[in-house]
């Protein structure tokens, strides 16, 4: 039995009511689930196009809110994106960075978990399946 895809990331986060919102809103996510479990509150977003969802999580004592870094956001046209996403109040650790692969703006949530926006340069593709997007222009 292969493994297909990842299904679902832990992102720690101290207030779920305002991690929520702010993934929701600011990232235009969608809420797949916020639910009272007993003991533990499960609140899922995910990006509208994507196959990976993200549970924002308090309970965990080894991932204290804040620590979560590395993870990287597709984007077919990081220009048009990063503009929407700072309108939606998302603030930039600074401009648009061309990298060696890709171009790409960073940011954090209100935790402080760390956010790379990208658009690779060129696509790739594994099993003839393109997994990004070639810069505009």
């Amino acid at each position: 039995m292969p493994i297909d895809h990842v299904q679902i990331v832990s992102i720690p986060v101290s207030d779920q009511d305002r991690a929520r919102d702010f993934y929701v809103n600011a990232l235009d996510w969608e809420l797949v689930s916020d639910n009272d479990e007993g003991d533990r509150r499960w609140v899922e977003v995910a990006p509208r196009h994507g196959q990976t969802s993200f549970t924002l999580v308090t309970w965990f004592d080894s991932m204290p809110a804040g620590s979560m870094r590395g993870i990287v956001l597709d984007t077919d046209d990081i220009e048009h994106t990063y503009q929407d996403l700072a309108e939606r109040g998302i603030i930039f650790e600074g401009p648009i960075e061309e990298g060696p692969f890709s171009r790409l703006a960073t940011f954090n949530d209100p935790d402080g978990n760390a956010f790379v926006l990208h658009q690779l340069y060129h696509p790739r593709s594994r099993g003839g399946r393109v997994l990004s997007y070639p810069a505009a222009g």
